[in-house]
């Protein structure tokens, strides 16, 4: 007998209405139909297919992308008492049987499990047995193949129709175009289905671009402006550590979080946050799907992300309280070409996966024709050292390669031997001058490995060995005497690739199967990277009018982002005046933005403008330390 879903809302969360579109969405799996639920970040998704599980008999099966994810829900039902199950990595085969049985006779409501986990064939087998009522695909543009999260393993969901062929499907998710939306519902062959699309628009988010070379200077400004909770995105671990740090330094409370700390230390950091005990988090995008923090009140995003799918999903995670809040990118001229190179740089093409494809069968010596199902363990920097491969783009092409069934990848490789110095930096230089044969590679470490005093720091020992022109089992013989002397801190990971090869060597045949594939992903991902960029150049368009029809929908100007107040076009002839002072302050030394504003009696973004003109022109140029300066000629 069929539950009130109001009944239950109250229950377990104490509301006592669903929002408009959550209320049809969940009528519509109720009368037993496919729905996909296209609704904001904060739009409260979850609900949309908890409530129509718990108000029928049997369970529903989750299909998520993240552990994180995972975890944070079935944390939450269990807090609720409502009986979920979480099959994550780390579960031996006798606890896992021992947990699909508890879905079968334990009366659980909820199973989640990654999209992986489709291919088990004890999990299709034990689904097929269950009394499933409900199938959620989250994150649900992640099955399309122009969705920027693609993922191949999503393409397994489709298998769910088979498994429980009378159970409806609801697919969710906050970052779907037109496009991506037509080809969810084609991957997951719905047939009687209501699609729910609530506007994408966050009127409560003021989007701001602001055009700064001194980034650090202004995010310490933006964020001593505000004493509210606050998230910092960069693109890299190292950046997450190295922009805590500074902030901290400026007496802004500040911590990190990225994908390659301990689960113990992402719980403190998390905790530390959501309890205002630090104010900003910065972070990878490792961080925040599944994370429900109502009071963030700005999120800035230190680097240009590599779509706008990516963007909004992150910037919408400010001001889901309905509290006014700012979602703010700082850019400079730089940033272009750092994320060209970063996202693009690293597309493998045909005639490279072709490349690397024969030199992956040649290194193993296997012959035209021939297929083993032998384990081969690779040195991933040695292999890239022998044929002068990039590394970046060589680990993105052994990834394509396993996504389309050529070899199957383990992904240990990707994991490399960390250290932290615990001895002061006075023993450091003792214990040099002591044993003069370590000295070489520990100052090497130094010179290349910032913060390495303050962080358990992740090395690559064959690049080490490469600089220092020594054998690589001499810098582990060294780091693990370094540890013995408690100089270091020394956690030692197999950095080998592990790999099979699953179809017979018939070289370029072998990829032209999907070289289409691969040059169709190629083109929208430089699509993505291309919207992302207009959209941070973009000069005339309101932010938020701009971000909404990217989406498919139109929208007013919201009346408070950069655009829409940007004032009258300053006059030519007052930047010209502004440019002949700038480049009489330089003439007598390298400045920063911020000396040349004080210095020079023009307004603020009188100066700015001037400044990003000369620069364009190639009159003036940056040093490493962030000055203007005049290039000798």
């Amino acid at each position: 007998m069929q539950k009130d879903p109001k009944t239950i809302l109250k229950k377990y969360w104490g509301f006592d209405n669903f929002k408009p579109s959550q209320e049809k969405i969940i009528s519509a799996v109720l009368a037993q139909k496919d729905v996909l639920a296209l609704l904001p970040t904060g739009g409260g998704k979850s609900l949309c297919f908890q409530i129509p599980a718990l108000a029928q008999e049997g369970i529903c099966i989750v299909v998520s992308p993240l552990i994180a994810l995972i975890k944070n829900q079935v944390d939450t039902l269990k807090a609720k008492g409502i009986k979920a199950i979480a099959l994550t990595g780390g579960i031996s085969q006798d606890d896992l049987v021992d947990l699909l049985d508890n879905c079968l006779y334990g009366n659980y409501k909820f199973l989640y499990l990654s999209p992986e986990r489709l291919q088990q064939d004890i999990i299709k087998d034990r689904i097929q047995q269950m009394n499933v009522n409900l199938i959620a695909i989250d994150e649900a543009h992640c099955i399309s193949q122009w969705g920027n999260d693609f993922r191949p393993a999503y393409l397994n969901c489709a298998i769910l129709k088979d498994l429980a062929p009378n159970t409806p499907i609801i697919a969710l998710t906050a970052t779907a175009t037109p496009q991506v939306a037509d080809d969810i519902i084609e991957n997951l062959n719905f047939k009687n289905y209501h699609t729910e699309k609530t506007s994408f628009a966050r009127d409560n988010i003021t989007f701001l671009v602001k055009f700064y070379e001194d980034k650090n200077y202004q995010l310490k400004e933006i964020l001593s402006a505000t004493s509210q909770s606050s998230i910092v995105y960069v693109r890299t671990r190292k950046s997450t550590i190295e922009l805590a740090k500074f902030l901290d330094q400026q007496n802004i409370r500040a911590t990190f979080y990225h994908g390659g700390l301990t689960k113990k230390e992402k719980d403190s950091r998390l905790d530390n946050w959501l309890s205002d005990t630090m104010q900003v988090m910065v972070a990878t995008n490792a961080f925040g799907m599944g994370i429900d923090k109502p009071d963030v009140g700005t999120v800035v995003h230190f680097q240009i992300p590599d779509s706008i799918e990516n963007y909004f999903q992150e910037a919408g995670r400010a001001g889901r309280n309905g509290a006014p809040a700012n979602a703010i990118l700082l850019t400079n001229k730089a940033d272009e070409n750092h994320v060209k190179s970063q996202f693009l740089g690293g597309l493998p093409t045909i005639d490279f996966l072709k490349q690397l494809y024969k030199k992956l069968n040649n290194y193993f010596q296997i012959s035209f024709g021939e297929i083993r199902l032998d384990t081969y363990a690779l040195n991933f920097n040695s292999f890239c050292d022998t044929y002068k491969l990039n590394p970046f783009l060589t680990y993105n092409g052994l990834r394509m390669l396993d996504q389309n069934s050529v070899l199957a990848l383990s992904e240990s490789f990707s994991k490399k031997t960390s250290i932290q110095f615990i001895a002061s930096k006075n023993q450091v230089f003792d214990y040099i001058e002591t044993y003069s044969k370590s000295a070489e590679i520990i100052q090497t470490i130094l010179r290349t490995y910032g913060g390495i005093f303050e962080y358990d720091t992740k090395i690559n020992t064959w690049s080490i060995a490469k600089k220092v022109n020594v054998p690589e089992s001499t810098i582990t013989r060294t780091l693990l005497q370094l540890e013995k002397d408690k100089i270091i801190t020394y956690k030692a990971q197999n950095s080998d690739i592990e790999i099979v090869f699953l179809v017979p060597r018939e070289d370029d045949s072998t990829i032209h199967l999907f070289a289409k594939k691969v040059h169709l992903l190629t083109e929208q991902k430089t699509r993505n990277i291309e919207a992302m960029l207009a959209y941070v150049k973009n000069d005339s368009i309101c932010r938020s009018t701009y971000l909404l029809r990217y989406f498919g929908e139109e929208k007013k100007p919201c009346g408070t982002c950069d655009i829409c107040l940007k004032k009258a076009p300053i006059d030519g002839t007052i930047i010209e005046l502004a440019k002949e002072a700038i480049l009489a302050q330089l003439k007598t030394s390298a400045m920063t933005s911020r000396i040349l504003i004080k210095n020079i009696l023009y307004k603020e973004e009188i100066i700015l403008k001037a400044l990003q003109e000369l620069l364009e022109d190639e009159i003036i140029v940056m040093n490493e330390t962030n000055e203007y300066k005049i290039p000798v000629q």
